[in-house]
């Protein structure tokens, strides 16, 4: 492992960066065929940037297409958030910058390190007319999967990604409207208590986790199948 391949994060109260952001790029996929192994699957991982005004709803964003929805999408997974600090790592680590929507992401924010944003931590969009836009909130970090090494060309990468912690955010929406490029984002924290998705992501890879500690996760707002997970481990620990 190079140092340029680990990513840090302090777990912090709220994340760094102060509590406002803009969005930078809105992307949505069409479905595509991609190799991944000896298959050949059909994919909507491949996001693009798009101009304009996009509706986002609790099914996710308008023009947007989930394949997989056995680890994709759903209400608690509608939005997939990537950060500028998280891009800017990769753009280091992989010698180039990425292009929107490389990771899979529908928005990519100006600020805050994704490992230090909190469960129940919602994300307020404010469109130039003065009406309310989306009301996100932060349910799940992303893991890595072998569609998405397939997609960065480099069958290492989920190992990669799971070293860096930069996951990213899925969020649910509380409240539609749409979004476009600029929009002013705020953060609005939720539970100091909650756990941070560095922290999620990170137990994810944990085999015999504290069982005190999944009871407590499981108070709050988890996407279904983090909650999943964290009952299973109960289960087998019982």
């Amino acid at each position: 492992m190079t140092s340029s391949d680990t990513g840090t994060s302090p777990q912090a109260s709220q994340p760094a960066g102060g509590k406002r952001a803009r969005v930078e790029s809105v992307n949505v996929a069409q479905p595509s065929s991609l190799q991944v192994g000896a298959r050949t699957i059909t994919t909507g991982i491949r996001k693009r940037a798009v101009s304009g005004r996009v509706a986002v709803t609790a099914a996710g964003l308008a023009g947007d297409h989930v394949l997989n929805r056995r680890h994709h999408g759903g209400p608690d997974q509608a939005v997939y958030v990537y950060t500028r600090p998280d891009l800017d790592f990769w753009a280091e680590a992989l010698g180039e910058a990425p292009e929107p929507g490389l990771f899979g992401e529908n928005l990519l924010l100006s600020r805050w390190a994704s490992a230090e944003l909190r469960v129940g931590d919602r994300l307020d969009f404010h469109p130039p007319s003065g009406e309310a836009g989306p009301l996100l909130e932060v349910t799940a970090p992303r893991i890595p999967c072998a569609t998405l090494a397939a997609n960065l060309h480099e069958p290492a990468f989920v190992k990669r990604f799971a070293r860096a912690r930069r996951p990213g955010a899925y969020m649910r929406v509380l409240r539609s409207g749409e979004v476009g490029v600029g929009d002013p984002v705020t953060l609005l924290p939720g539970d100091v208590e909650a756990p941070t998705l560095g922290e999620l992501f990170d137990l994810h890879y944990v085999r015999t986790p504290d069982l005190e500690r999944v009871r407590e996760l499981l108070a709050f707002p988890l996407a279904i199948r983090v909650r999943r997970d964290l009952e299973a481990h109960l289960a087998d620990g019982a």
